[in-house]
C-alpha cells in the first residue's frame, strides 16, 4: 500500500504524521496554497504595484512578499516576472497572480535558484507546449506550496534540478507539468506531494489527434527523475506520460486514479523502477472508446511503449521494475508493446528527429547499415528487462469484452520497405528473447492475455505453460 497514503503532509507545518491506509489522501488543491511566514528583510509587495519593474530594480538574491489580493502584471500579453538568481516569491494567505486571461506567462527567463511559494496563480493564457511559471526551464528552481490553476498550456515548465512540491496544479488547458528543456534536457527533477488533476481542459488529442501533448504531466528527454507521494487524478488523458528518451525514473507512492487514460505511460525510454504506487478506474475513458470503434489492442492502465532496461545507460537500475503496486479496476492491466516499424529514422518514428541513446545521430540507421550489428539492435528502442512482480491486480465483476487484459506484443513489420524488421522478429523477440518476465503476483477477478500480438489471447494456465512461462508463482482467484 502505498506511502502516500500513510505518512500525510501537514501543508502549513511541514511536520509528517500517520494515518490509516484506508484514509483518503490529504488534498493539496483542498488545502490551498502554504502559507509561508513573512522573513526579515522581505520586500513588501501589495496588489498595484508593478512586480515586473520591482523584480528589475532590486538586486538578485531579493525575497518579494505579495500581501492578500489579486496581483496582476501588465496590460499586454508580454507581461511578466522575469527574475534574478536567487530571487524569492512568497505569498501571504489570499495573495494571488492573475493574468486576467491576457498575459502569457508568470515567471520566465533563465534565473538559477528561484523560489516561488505560496501563491495562487491563475488565468495565464500560455500557447501550447509552453508553461506559466519558468516557462524558459531556468535550472534548481523551487515550486512549492502553490495553486496553479486555470491557465493555458502548461501549469509549468521544468528545469534541470527543479524541485515542485506540495502544488495544487488543477484545470490548465494543456498539462499541469510540462518537463520539457530543449538542448541538454533536464537532469535530477523531484516531484513529491502535489495533487495533479483535472488538466487538459482543452483537449488537445482531440484539436489535434495524435499529438501526444495532453495529460497531467509530461516528461520529454529527462535523466534522473523521482515521481513520488503524489495524487494524480482525473486528468483528460494520461496521469503521467514521459515521451521519448527518458532514463532513471522513481516512480514511487503514488495514488494514481480516475485518469481518462493510461496512469503511466512509458514510452521510448529507459530504465525505471514503479513501485508501491495505488493505480484505479484509470483507462476507462480511452478503453471504452477503442472498444467502441472496434479497435482490440489491449489499453492498459500501465503502458510501457518501446521502453526497457539498458545497462548501457547509466541509471539507477538496469531493467523496468514494476512491483508491489496494487491495480483496482482499472480497463486493463500493463501492456508491454514494441512497435516493430517504430525505430530511429523510421517514417514511422512519430518522434521524429529523435534516435536511440545509443546511436550519434539518426542518419546512422539507414540501410544497408541497419540490417548488421550493432545497428540492428541499437537503433530500436526496445522493449526489453521488464521485471512485473510482487503486484496485486483485481478487475470489477462487471469487466467483460475488451478490459481485464495483461498484455505482451509487438506488431508485423511491414514499413519501411527497407526495415530489417519486417515480418515477425520483433514479436518473436519481445515475447521470447528479451528477458521480459511476470511472476509472483497475485490476481483476482476475470483476467486474460494478449500475447506476441493482437491475435492471440490466452487465459491464465496457458499464459503460464510453455512457450510464454509468464507469471511463475503467481495466483489467480
Amino acid at each position: 500500500m502505498p506511502v502516500f497514503l500513510v505518512a500525510l503532509l501537514l501543508l502549513a507545518t511541514g511536520v509528517v504524521t500517520a494515518s490509516p491506509a484506508s484514509a483518503a489522501p490529504v488534498a493539496a488543491c483542498d488545502a490551498g496554497p502554504v502559507s509561508p511566514s513573512k522573513p526579515d528583510g522581505a520586500v513588501i509587495v501589495p496588489p498595484g504595484t508593478d512586480l515586473s519593474e520591482k523584480t528589475r530594480e532590486l538586486p538578485a538574491g531579493t525575497t518579494f512578499w505579495l500581501t492578500e489580493g489579486k496581483h496582476t502584471l501588465g496590460p499586454d500579453e508580454y507581461g511578466q516576472v522575469i527574475p534574478k538568481d536567487g530571487n524569492t516569491y512568497l505569498g501571504a494567505p489570499g495573495a494571488v497572480l492573475d493574468g486576467g486571461g491576457v498575459n502569457r506567462y508568470a515567471f520566465t527567463q533563465q534565473a538559477r535558484d528561484v523560489v516561488i511559494r505560496g501563491l495562487t496563480i491563475r488565468g495565464f493564457a500560455a500557447p501550447r507546449d509552453q508553461g506559466v511559471v519558468n516557462h524558459d526551464s531556468g535550472e534548481h528552481w523551487t515550486v512549492e506550496g502553490n495553486t496553479i490553476e486555470d491557465n493555458r498550456g502548461a501549469a509549468m515548465m521544468a528545469g534541470p534540478r527543479q524541485e515542485v512540491l506540495r502544488n495544487c496544479l488543477r484545470n490548465n488547458g494543456q498539462y499541469g507539468i510540462n518537463a520539457y528543456r530543449a538542448g541538454d534536457g533536464i537532469t535530477g527533477l523531484l516531484v513529491e506531494g502535489n495533487e495533479i488533476t483535472g488538466n487538459n481542459t482543452d483537449d488537445w488529442e482531440k484539436q489535434v489527434p495524435g499529438c501526444g501533448c495532453s495529460g497531467g504531466a509530461k516528461f520529454w528527454a529527462v535523466n534522473g527523475a523521482d515521481i513520488r507521494g503524489n495524487w494524480v487524478h482525473h486528468n483528460h488523458g494520461a496521469g503521467l506520460w514521459a515521451d521519448t528518451n527518458n532514463n532513471d525514473f522513481l516512480v514511487e507512492d503514488n495514488l494514481i486514479e480516475d485518469n481518462e487514460a493510461e496512469a503511466l505511460f512509458y514510452e521510448i525510454s529507459y530504465n525505471a523502477v514503479v513501485r508501491g504506487n495505488t493505480f484505479r478506474r484509470n483507462s476507462l475513458v480511452q478503453g471504452r472508446a477503442f472498444a467502441a470503434r472496434g479497435d482490440n489492442f489491449p489499453v492498459g492502465t500501465i503502458y510501457l511503449s518501446e521502453s526497457g532496461g539498458e545497462p548501457r545507460i547509466r541509471a539507477r537500475t538496469s531493467s523496468v521494475e514494476i512491483v508491489d503496486n496494487v491495480f483496482e479496476d482499472n480497463w486493463g492491466g500493463i501492456t508491454a508493446w514494441e512497435n516493430a516499424d517504430r525505430f530511429c529514422n523510421s517514417p514511422a518514428n512519430t518522434s521524429s528527429g529523435s534516435c536511440t541513446l545509443l546511436v550519434p545521430s539518426v542518419s546512422s540507421c539507414s540501410s544497408p547499415g541497419i540490417a548488421s550489428r550493432p545497428l540492428y539492435d541499437d537503433c530500436r528502442w526496445k522493449t526489453q528487462r521488464v521485471s512485473i512482480h510482487g503486484n496485486k491486480f483485481s478487475s470489477g465483476s462487471e469487466c467483460s469484452g475488451l478490459c481485464g487484459r495483461m498484455a505482451l506484443l509487438a506488431n508485423f513489420g511491414t514499413y519501411p520497405e527497407w526495415s530489417p524488421y519486417r515480418g515477425s522478429s520483433v514479436s518473436d523477440a519481445v515475447t521470447f528473447r528479451q528477458g521480459n518476465r511476470w511472476y509472483d503476483n497475485a490476481y483476482s477477478g476475470s483476467w486474460r492475455f494478449v500475447v506476441q500480438d493482437t491475435s492471440r489471447t490466452v487465459g491464465a494456465s496457458a499464459w503460464q505453460r510453455a512457450p510464454y512461462s509468464q507469471d511463475a508463482g503467481s495466483s489467480f482467484a
